[in-house]
């Protein structure tokens, strides 16, 4: 591979990292790349030796077969101040976008999020899980994968018992479910859990 592929791969898996947003395993890092465990390893240690080098405000942290992109740790009060900066404010439109798809139809992946919104939902998600609004849960069915719901706090907040209450929830509901039927062909992941 020439210092170029190098250099072009090291840019596909750092974007591969933003989006993720959450720790990645070798061997999916591996079929990404359509390449051995054993050169995804080589291909993150590459990467994380730039990241050491240079002036970037992000590291790797490698924890037995997964590995995730962070601030570096001397960057954590700039970041300390952004959160409480943040938590001052009221909820910004993105997060209320964010909080209303994950309450009306369930709960859902971060990758899921992200292609209903059309934008990368990381920072919203863990600002609502800061809030204590959004729970984050592993999948019972995916390895890696994370689910994020409303949390009870989210109902003591708004005054509700249960999600049913919220406004027009049934009818949503409804509506998606009657579309799933009317188009067996779309298999759309949101609309067969409401199923």
């Amino acid at each position: 591979m020439t210092e170029k592929d190098q250099l072009s791969r090291q840019g596909e898996l750092e974007a591969l990292f933003f989006l993720a947003g959450e720790p990645i395993s070798f061997k999916k890092i591996a079929n990404f790349f359509q390449i051995s465990v054993e050169e995804s390893k080589k291909l993150v240690e590459n990467f994380s030796y730039s990241l050491k080098d240079s002036e970037r405000g992000l590291v790797l942290l490698i924890n037995q077969d997964e590995v995730q992109l962070v601030t570096k740790p001397q960057f954590q009060p700039l970041i300390q101040k952004l959160i409480q900066e943040d938590f001052r404010e009221s909820l910004t439109p993105a997060a209320l976008e964010t909080l209303t798809i994950i309450a009306y139809l369930g709960s859902m992946p971060r990758s899921l999020i992200d292609y209903l919104r059309g934008v990368n939902s990381s920072y919203i998600l863990r600002n609502l899980l800061m809030r204590g609004l959004i729970e984050k849960k592993a999948s019972p069915s995916r390895v890696n994968v994370y689910l994020y719901q409303i949390s009870l706090e989210f109902l003591k907040h708004l005054g509700l018992d249960k999600i049913e209450d919220l406004p027009e929830y049934g009818k949503y509901r409804d509506i998606l479910k009657k579309f799933e039927i009317e188009n067996p062909e779309i298999k759309n992941p949101v609309v067969k859990n409401l199923v």
